[in-house]
């Protein structure tokens, strides 16, 4: 393999992890909207309920009562931050799967921002606030991110960790 194609693939395979959690993301709230009304629930199982809700903060609802400007601003720099970890360290064994549902997350909630003024959330569990399919992609990739920063050096020698 050419330094140009081990430098290529982990960025191909963020791309795809990104492009495939926001395909799913938006297509799972296309299906709340189509089936609920603003505030309607139905019970699924163990105490967890399908709510249809919107969300003007960040995750799970923090700054609620942020403007756009200052969520965007930091959903940005977020962003930025992250892919540009990965810019420099590309090459780090499942960095690439970390990112991609980091930023195909965002991005996915990030539409909803824009075209709607809010993110359409629509898992509900008890005692928890509502959520939807990108949290549960920026979460996972926060865990995957960290465990990749902890765990070791990528192997210059050795091809980049891939599925």
């Amino acid at each position: 393999m050419t330094d140009a194609e081990r430098t290529a693939r982990p960025w191909l395979w963020m791309l795809v992890v990104g492009a495939f959690v926001v395909v799913c993301d938006q297509a799972t709230k296309a299906a709340v909207v189509d089936s609920l009304v603003l505030g309607e629930s139905r019970d699924l199982a163990l105490g967890f309920e399908l709510t249809r809700v919107t969300n003007s903060g960040i995750a799970f609802g923090l700054l609620d009562e942020g403007s756009d400007a200052i969520v965007l601003a930091i959903t940005g720099v977020a962003l930025l931050v992250v892919i540009g970890w990965f810019a420099f360290d590309a090459q780090r064994p499942w960095l690439w799967l970390g990112v991609g549902l980091l930023v195909g997350g965002a991005i996915g909630n990030l539409i909803d921002r824009i075209r709607l003024g809010s993110v359409t959330d629509f898992l509900n569990p008890p005692l928890w606030p509502a959520f939807n399919l990108a949290d549960v992609a920026i979460t996972l990739g926060v865990v995957v991110v960290v465990l990749s920063a902890f765990g070791p050096e990528p192997d210059t020698a050795a091809e980049p960790s891939e599925p």
